[in-house]
């Protein structure tokens, strides 16, 4: 890394899901090809400065949209973001409805989640090594705040705070299934957000989602059933609002003070520092360099 990036290491990251594949915004933007221990992230993380904040940019699917929900390299994401001194992600994703007052156009900024995905690595701490970080609250309440206020300033219709249910995709719901989580109580439905908030957690990393309602899953009986011909062309407006309200948030965003988050793997780890491989101590040295050091 040069030392003029050294200078303006990026806290805040965008990951852009459907949709989002680039901030145009960005200005004097430097291209990061990123090693990292778990493999290959999406693609290159795009660094520049949006109206004189330093923030990185990564397309979660990676450019052309290659990669299903299921394939993506989550720790990978979150690892190489870290990497390049980011603490805090904003989250963008598409999902869908589970709730009449949540209409296909609005934005949603969810405080929970539910997993459903089966098959993603969830944890960096494996093969030798045991973390268990809280995760009661699964968003930094002071990043989704400063999400809230920055899109009712945009003139979004916002949901403040809400369940999201992540499921394995790509496929989506069954009617059944739709309803039964409609039953539990969940606000919206994805296929991204999960492992990538837990992960974003074990690496200290602040993290908030802004959700784009694309559709009404499947549920719904006056509408017609989910296809992506319909999704997109909602998508592609909202998009455009989204944009707005990552650019009036980021910069309130770089200037919060630290937070619990960052804290995440305070007595984390319980595994005997003794008995830990030196070779997966370097592996995590990047993650645990606060807490070991």
């Amino acid at each position: 890394m040069s030392k003029s990036t050294r200078r303006e290491a990026p806290m805040v990251a965008v990951i852009g899901g459907s949709g989002l594949y680039a901030m145009e915004e960005l200005k004097n933007v430097a291209k990061h090809r990123i090693r990292t221990p778990f493999g290959a992230p999406s693609g290159p993380v795009m660094v520049g400065l949006l109206d004189g904040v330093p923030v990185a940019f990564l397309a979660r699917h990676g450019s052309g949209h290659r990669m299903s929900p299921s394939a993506v390299n989550y720790r990978a994401n979150i690892y190489a973001l870290k990497s390049l001194g980011v603490t805090r992600v904003l989250a963008v994703s598409a999902v869908g409805s589970l709730k009449e007052a949540i209409a296909p156009g609005h934005v949603v900024v969810p405080d929970q989640f539910i997993d459903l995905t089966k098959r993603r690595p969830s944890t960096f701490f494996e093969d030798g090594i045991v973390a268990h970080v809280a995760f009661g609250d699964p968003v930094c309440a002071g990043l989704a705040d400063k999400l809230i206020t920055s899109a009712r300033l945009s003139g979004a219709t916002i949901h403040a705070g809400g369940t999201y249910v992540c499921i394995e995709g790509p496929h989506f719901s069954t009617k059944s299934e739709s309803r039964l989580y409609r039953q539990w109580g969940a606000d919206i439905i994805g296929m991204t957000n999960m492992p990538e908030a837990k992960l974003a957690r074990e690496a200290e990393l602040c993290y908030a989602t802004l959700a784009l309602v694309t559709d009404y899953d499947c549920w719904h009986a006056t509408q017609e059933a989910v296809t992506v011909e319909a999704i997109l062309a909602t998508l592609h407006r909202t998009v455009e609002l989204a944009k707005r309200v990552l650019r009036a948030a980021i910069p309130s965003v770089a200037a919060m003070e630290a937070c619990v988050c960052q804290h995440a793997l305070d007595h984390a780890i319980v595994t005997d520092r003794k008995k830990i491989p030196s070779a997966l101590r370097r592996k995590l040295a990047l993650l645990t360099r606060r807490v070991w050091s």
